[in-house]
């Protein structure tokens, strides 16, 4: 059994796809990726998810010690960023290969 973040998994694969599992915390973490982005910089890169899923996806995001939220209060309108963490970026190369694929699998497969 895996532990972490007080969630238990079977084996060390449920354990990434429970960080990292479901539509949309890949595609966000794939676009953090680059650098740090702003909340609307990240909605306008995922035009199809609601702004609740989005809040929610990077909320759990950031429980789990991914992605760093900063917020910046000296001046209305108030301005918060979105980048991965130390943690987060041990994801980069899995990511990237999951990117990779999706590329190999339009190219060579997508009639």
């Amino acid at each position: 059994m895996y532990k972490f973040n007080g969630k238990e998994y079977p084996c060390c694969t449920s354990l990434t796809m429970g960080i990292i599992g479901g539509k949309w915390k890949t595609v966000i973490l794939y676009h953090l990726i680059q650098g740090t982005l702003r909340y609307n910089e990240l909605r306008k890169e995922m035009p199809n998810v609601t702004e609740r899923t989005l809040s929610l996806q990077l909320k759990t995001l950031e429980e789990d010690g991914i992605v760093k939220r900063k917020v910046y209060t000296s001046k209305p309108p108030l301005k918060v960023e979105y980048s991965l963490t130390d943690f987060g970026k041990t994801l980069i190369p899995l990511v990237q290969s999951i990117a990779d694929w999706g590329d190999f699998v339009v190219e060579k497969f997508s009639k």
